[in-house]
């Protein structure tokens, strides 16, 4: 069939981790629009919040030629943009838990600043504000996502994947994030990958190096997943395996107006908060 990306189904790590949990939640993020103003809704929350703000500054500096990616402190740039995410923009509940949350995002910030590692190194930036390629054209489908970082490896004209944690928690060895991430950098520029890492900012001052995944196993997984996120969609069935879970249950307040409506951020998406808990009750992870 002929490409068309307006009508293709878009799939990436979030959504199919999405589907995966509760198909009821992937329906309300990925799918749902208020039927009144037609936009989407976002639930946030100060982990959220953190992994944003810590992201955006890594992602202002990757633009940048080696030479200049320090020039700015980034712990100046810390400052400015947490301003973005202040206050009720990430559902933090009270001051003593924003100046929590900040205070861990200092100390990541402070890390980078201290180690840089590959971040002073020559890099590879996806000329594309939302990199994307067709899964299968046929069913189609289109992969997309964006990773957080693609260092250049000269001795080998080669790539190195490096993905920055946020999170308390370490990602699982069963989780999509990196065959995903390694169909992606493949389809979506010439070199080869192979070298791929994680950088647990809260903990690390070193890279934890993963084993690359194999790319056949890795399309032929990610396309069976993407072709049932299809025929979900398709049917316009998406339940809930547990009749209500944590996933779903924060949307289907909002639906019942038990959530705080908080701005329509710069995408047109409606911006919510639940109800106020605890900072140990949030949830430490985080897809940027």
């Amino acid at each position: 069939m002929n490409k068309d990306k307006y009508s293709a189904i878009w799939v990436s790590h979030t959504s199919i981790t999405d589907f995966l949990q509760c198909k009821r939640a992937y329906y309300l993020k990925n799918v749902y629009k208020n039927p009144k103003t037609g936009h989407k809704m976002k639930i946030v929350s100060p982990a959220l919040g953190l992994g944003q703000a810590v992201h955006e500054v890594i992602e202002q500096i990757s633009v940048l030629p080696t030479e200049k990616r320090f020039s700015t402190l980034l712990m100046t740039r810390f400052e400015e943009v947490w301003e973005s995410v202040s206050g009720k923009k990430s559902g933090f509940p009270n001051i003593e838990v924003e100046d929590e949350y900040k205070r861990r995002g200092r100390e990541m910030i402070s890390r980078i600043s201290k180690i840089k590692g590959p971040l002073a190194q020559k890099a590879v930036k996806i000329n594309a504000d939302l990199p994307y390629f067709y899964l299968s054209e046929k069913e189609n489908i289109i992969l997309c996502g964006k990773v957080d970082w693609l260092e250049y490896l000269q001795d080998t004209d080669s790539v190195h994947i490096i993905d920055f944690k946020t999170s308390k928690t370490e990602e699982s060895e069963s989780s999509l994030q990196l065959p995903i991430y390694y169909l992606l950098v493949t389809n979506t520029q010439k070199r080869r990958v192979t070298k791929a890492s994680y950088w647990y900012l809260g903990k690390d001052d070193f890279l934890t190096e993963k084993k690359l995944p194999n790319e056949k196993d890795s399309f032929e997984n990610i396309l069976d997943l993407a072709l049932k996120v299809k025929a979900a969609r398709k049917l316009g069935v998406f339940n809930c395996p547990y009749g209500g879970c944590r996933n779903c249950i924060p949307y289907e307040m909002v639906l019942k107006g038990d959530a705080e409506f908080v701005y329509v951020d710069k995408h047109n998406v409606d911006i919510f908060i639940t109800k106020k808990e605890d900072a140990s009750n949030h949830t430490e992870s985080i897809i940027l």
